[in-house]
């Protein structure tokens, strides 16, 4: 992550180039926002179980369709199941968006999990170098950064990558997340907790895996070229991002004013009209409601009066740090072939304090 002391927050929007993205409901943008769209699920029991040796309910990409570990990475010491998981889950979509711009090396803001109670390893900043030996692609190490922060952590990796665009005119970057809860440690705890959705088990969510990656550039390269080869032009604006100190571990009230603050920051924005879609991190826990509710009354000036109000983890489960980039990726499918409607308001709520939100818009 970068210095936070020198820090600047970015004041340009963001063209986004290309989408590329793997999850449970498949290896392809287009066919992920098709199964959204037409509210399919990918979620199966898994050989993980319960307490009560019930199997858990997973949204899961299956392993067969994962490229294998690098030869070198299989040599070296130190990487968890976990980690080797997280590697192969990035491998398909960022080799395929580093092939479909054929440019030279490219710095990468990646999105990672948190560190929750339960969970036992941790992403560090060699994860990568690994992912750079595993894909075997041009990434710029000296100017990438991991941000491990959950579902929040994708618009906080793109507000990173804004600023490195800003202070290089004419570069590029790529923001991405990954996440999986293929973690014995983290899913016995949840599931001891009655998180996981499944018998007996009404206010819990779906755990899933996958990854996604977006290609940007200078909002100033409008007139050089369309977006996703769509014959559109997707543009991001600076995020909001913003603290919840009543977050689900913390001991202070939760009042949901970290959601609230991040969405009233990324509409404050030019947009052109009412915010008509609204795409959320909701995981089918009731505990982030009240935090939606309390950001939709302060801003609801903003807000078109019945705007389409989407939460794809009833499809993919639960993706974690992966879900920002994904969300964005889906949303301009959806603009795209029109069934959904610009601009769009992106939210994503971490299991920590970080929240997030960004407006989408396309011309």
């Amino acid at each position: 992550m970068p210095d936070s002391d020198t820090f600047q927050p970015p004041t340009r929007p963001v063209i986004v180039h290309d989408v590329t993205m793997l999850s449970p409901l498949g290896d392809d943008v287009m066919q992920v926002a098709a199964a959204v769209r037409a509210n399919i699920s990918r979620f199966n029991e898994s050989v993980f179980y319960n307490q009560k040796l019930l199997p858990l309910k997973m949204a899961l990409v299956p392993d067969g369709i994962l490229p294998p570990l690098d030869d070198e990475l299989l040599k070296k010491g130190g990487i968890s199941p976990w980690q080797k998981r997280l590697l192969r889950l990035a491998t398909r979509p960022l080799t395929t968006l580093f092939k479909m711009r054929g440019r030279g090396a490219l710095p990468l803001f990646l999105a990672c999990p948190e560190t929750l109670p339960g969970r036992r390893y941790r992403i560090t900043d060699r994860f990568l170098s690994l992912l750079k030996i595993q894909t075997k692609q041009a990434i710029d190490m000296e100017n990438s950064y991991l941000f491990p922060f959950g579902r929040a952590a994708g618009l906080c990796a793109l507000e990173a990558a804004m600023l490195h665009i800003e202070k290089h005119p004419g570069s590029q970057a790529i923001v991405g997340g990954i996440d999986s809860y293929i973690d014995p440690y983290l899913l016995s705890t949840l599931a001891q907790k009655n998180r996981i959705a499944g018998h007996g088990v009404m206010d819990g969510f779906i755990p899933g895996e996958g990854a996604a990656f977006l290609l940007i550039g200078a909002a100033s390269q409008l007139s050089a070229e369309a977006s996703i080869d769509t014959g559109s032009r997707f543009i991001l604006y600076p995020p909001g991002i913003a603290s919840e100190p009543g977050h689900r571990y913390s001991p202070e009230p939760y009042r949901g004013e970290g959601l609230a603050n991040a969405v009233t920051d990324a509409l404050d924005v030019n947009l052109n009209s009412k915010v008509d879609t609204v795409m959320i991190s909701f995981n089918g826990e009731n505990f982030f409601a009240k935090e939606w509710g309390v950001a939709a009354i302060r801003n609801a000036a903003a807000f078109t009066a019945e705007p389409a109000f989407l939460h794809p983890a009833d499809c993919f489960g639960d993706v974690g740090a992966a879900f920002g980039p994904m969300a964005i990726g889906v949303s301009i499918m959806g603009m795209h072939k029109k069934y959904l409607t610009s601009p769009a308001l992106i939210c994503c709520s971490s299991e920590m304090e970080q929240r997030s939100a960004v407006c989408l818009t396309v011309i």
